[in-house]
């Protein structure tokens, strides 16, 4: 079977795959025919593909989170590849092929992940800040150790909020060691709660995300986590004007820097600086490694990466 990593233009291939998304559209023409709208995935990436002339039968036969065989052929579509399906039918028992192995998953098993932040959780020294992040992860402990941490951008696969988090621990324990006049504490409790509400603003099936939620939608990850600290805090008999909530909710309030990018207020507290930058430099390269990894080696030049400014990397031949 052909890895979707390994396709190349203008090959022609039959394989099985899980459909990730799918959304039915109507072409320009006249009179307009319906055409599906889909994307590929298994363990090595993802591709568009597009399936023309669909029927009725076909409408109500195949959903996201589907597993297919394809029959179809590679084509380059504005730059970036994309399958034209030739045939398509839904996985049979017989095919012996299991979801789980088509599902990308963090490098670290979500044990270890979920192992490490509980120890990180467990190594804040102020107690008050310790028993908010406490209650705020008891509330997604049932998701954490698979859900992702984005719909695309990044993390975007089964436990990767969690393995986003892990990341994030590390460069701040390096950052604290470094600057010093950081406050350790508030530097853990912000990478811990910064997206903690990321579970319950996303509906995700296997690292896969469908949809958002209706809290997703009205409030977004950000309001939810600020809203579950005064939540703990009232929980915990903790002053809601204390420095350690007000500090607490706005490291989360603000750490996607500017208002453009879905922040309502700016860092102005020491750690909340750090915690935007820390958040931006794990994104950022785990978009660079994801797409290195999901370009075939025969490619010089990744695809254009949406969440760099639609910049292509380019491999050095060292």
């Amino acid at each position: 079977m052909t890895l979707i990593k390994q396709m190349q233009a203008p090959d022609e291939f039959v394989g099985f795959y899980l459909i990730k998304e799918l959304e039915v559209k109507q072409t320009n023409t006249t009179p307009a025919k319906d055409f599906m709208d889909i994307v590929l995935c298994d363990a090595s990436g993802q591709i568009s593909a597009k399936m023309w002339d669909v029927s009725a039968a076909d409408k109500e036969t195949f959903f996201p989170m589907t597993l297919v065989k394809v029959q179809g052929i590679i084509q380059t579509y504005r730059d970036k590849l994309q399958v034209k399906i030739g045939r398509l039918r839904k996985a049979l028992p017989e095919d012996a092929i299991q979801m789980t192995d088509f599902i990308r998953s963090a490098p670290i098993s979500p044990v270890d992940l979920i192992h490490t932040i509980n120890q990180v959780l467990e190594s804040i020294a102020n107690p008050t800040i310790k028993s908010i992040v406490s209650f705020c992860v008891t509330k997604v402990a049932d998701k954490l150790n698979h859900y992702p941490a984005a719909k695309t951008h990044h993390h975007a696969y089964f436990a990767g909020l969690a393995y986003h988090i892990v990341r994030m621990l590390e460069i701040g324990e390096f950052i604290c060691k470094q600057r010093p006049f950081l406050n350790a504490d508030l530097i853990k409790a912000g990478i811990i709660l910064h997206d903690i509400a990321k579970p319950e603003e996303m509906i995700a099936q296997l690292g896969i995300v469908s949809d958002y939620s209706l809290q997703g939608k009205l409030l977004g990850h950000i309001s939810m986590a600020s809203n579950w600290i005064t939540e703990a805090a009232i929980h915990e008999g903790i002053d809601l004007q204390s420095d350690v909530v007000i500090g607490l909710q706005h490291i989360v309030l603000s750490h996607h820097n500017l208002p453009e990018w879905g922040s309502p207020v700016l860092p102005q507290l020491p750690e909340a600086v750090a915690l935007h930058y820390i958040d931006s430099m794990d994104a950022k390269l785990q978009m660079v490694e994801d797409t290195l990894l999901t370009t075939p080696e025969t490619e010089a030049w990744t695809p254009m990466i949406r969440g760099l400014e639609n910049k292509a990397i380019y491999r050095l031949n060292l």
